[in-house]
């Protein structure tokens, strides 16, 4: 049985990412255009049970949240990666959006602007 390896990709760094439209510190060079990172994720029959029953307790549902963590931090990445595709090393205006496409399936959209920044001097 071969193994392959993955060459890792090339992503902008997770404190390049700000909501705001400015990072402090360094000032815009080239505006690259909007980034998304998106996944469509659904729950499996297990998930589905093991919340249900977590439901019965009450509190947080662990296996949704999880689940729900997971994919945002997959869109997230997706997102920095465009990023980095397109020439840029920082996301300006980042956010997220989330839509049920069809009972248990849902798309989590994470999106940005894509810039090149320089610091400051």
């Amino acid at each position: 049985m071969g193994m392959s390896y993955a060459a890792p990709r090339k992503m902008v760094a997770h404190n390049m990412v700000t909501t705001q439209f400015e990072l402090d510190g360094f000032r815009v060079v080239r505006m690259l255009g909007v980034v998304r990172g998106i996944v469509v994720r659904s729950r499996s029959i297990f998930g589905t049970i093991g919340a249900s029953l977590q439901t019965l307790i009450g509190g947080n549902i662990t296996l949704l949240t999880n689940l729900c963590e997971r994919t945002r931090a997959e869109a997230f990445d997706r997102m920095l990666e465009h990023a980095a595709e397109l020439g840029g090393n920082a996301v300006l205006g980042a956010r997220y959006d989330a839509t049920e496409i069809m009972p248990g399936v849902t798309e989590v959209l994470a999106y940005g602007t894509a810039v090149y920044v320089e610091p400051i001097r």
